[in-house]
């Protein structure tokens, strides 16, 4: 700040050092913490101190399965707070506390006026980094934005809103776009596998839909969780009785929408077999770019279910997400299981890959 208080451009709050740490991914299944340049801004850019990043499951798949070369940072669930502006930025100021998306849609092609914001060519476009090829940059001490995202990809955090609250804002918003696809409503039966943190988000926006879920982990202390979080019933996922219950609700249909969080291959048959005659399957968790799936021609031919998939956010549903987290709507804070320095990133990465006793969210804090 100036003497004066003015909010001058291009000023930091507290200028960053010119090295930072951060989390980088150097090949399959290896992730090292390093010293990186703080990245530079320029025109229209924001510089956010990261105060606390979520690991999501798409991560862990990049990670492990050597899906994306090498080196990058990953991390893209981000909360912090602004500690350089760029010339020309006027909607944030240095001090303010923040939420940012790293994927925003232009808004007018083909794909967009669709509500296909995710298959939109700009939203392919990572906005985010904290270095090396942009991939969102959570697992560092600080990102830079880049103006589409300065523009249009980035909320205020209320006062008495934590950053670790704030982190569930993007993927509170993938799970509304996946309900909604599923077109869960009122008064409807659905199963939920899989009760990690994408899952009990599942379950919780069916429940606010009016719909009832039964569903199933192969942790106990996750089925236990589930039921705290809303679900009638948790099961093991190959448990018999399993099938038997949802048709005792259904006067013997099966569920009217089945949501599959979880990402065996097998589970896409599972769903089939629980889901009712025209029923619908909605596959989140199936976004490995070389997995298979067998599955039943007759399910679909005959019986008529619908198998539907929903990938990442849809920008009309940013402020819906928000709401539901800034008012508390949705108690998002008692998911976190675990908060790790960022040193410890292989630890917290291998937690969130192999989830063990009571572990749910990983959060990572710079």
């Amino acid at each position: 700040m100036s003497s004066l208080g003015v909010q001058v451009e291009g000023e930091e709050a507290a200028p960053p050092a010119r090295t930072m740490r951060a989390g980088v991914y150097r090949g399959k299944g290896r992730v090292v913490v390093e010293q990186v340049p703080v990245p530079n801004i320029g025109p229209g850019e924001v510089l956010i101190r990261v105060a606390a990043c979520g690991i999501c499951g798409t991560d862990i798949k990049k990670i492990e399965h050597g899906f994306i070369e090498p080196p990058l940072i990953l991390g893209h669930e981000v909360a912090g707070t602004v500690v350089t502006v760029g010339e020309g930025v006027t909607r944030w100021k240095v001090g303010d506390r923040v939420v940012s998306f790293h994927h925003i849609p232009c808004g007018r092609c083909f794909y967009c006026q669709r509500r296909l914001f995710s298959q939109c060519e700009k939203y392919k476009k990572v906005g985010l980094t904290a270095g090396f090829q942009p991939s969102g940059g959570g697992f560092a001490e600080y990102v830079r934005a880049m103006p589409w995202i300065v523009e249009n990809g980035m909320l205020a955090i209320p006062p008495g809103v934590s950053f670790e609250e704030a982190t569930f804002i993007e993927p509170l918003n993938t799970c509304i776009k996946a309900v909604e696809k599923a077109r869960v409503a009122e008064g409807e039966q659905v199963a939920v596998l899989g009760q990690g943190p994408i899952g009990i988000l599942l379950l919780m926006l069916a429940r606010r839909m009016g719909a009832e879920a039964v569903t199933t982990d192969p942790l106990p202390a996750r089925r236990e969780a589930s039921v705290r979080f809303g679900a009638a019933l948790s099961f093991e996922p190959d448990d018999p009785s399993l099938d038997a219950e949802i048709r005792r609700r259904t006067e013997g249909r099966g569920a009217d929408a089945v949501l599959v969080a979880a990402a065996h291959p097998s589970l896409v048959g599972q769903a089939l077999s629980l889901a009712r005659p025209g029923g619908r399957v909605l596959l989140f968790a199936h976004n490995d770019p070389v997995m298979r799936i067998e599955m039943p021609a007759a399910a679909i031919g005959i019986e008529e279910k619908e198998i539907l998939g929903s990938y990442s956010a849809a920008i009309d549903r940013q402020g819906e997400a928000a709401r539901l987290v800034f008012e508390r709507l949705l108690p998002v804070r008692e998911m976190i299981s675990h908060r790790m320095p960022l040193d410890e990133m292989p630890k917290a990465l291998e937690l969130a890959a192999r989830p063990r006793g009571d572990s749910m969210k990983v959060m990572v804090i710079p």
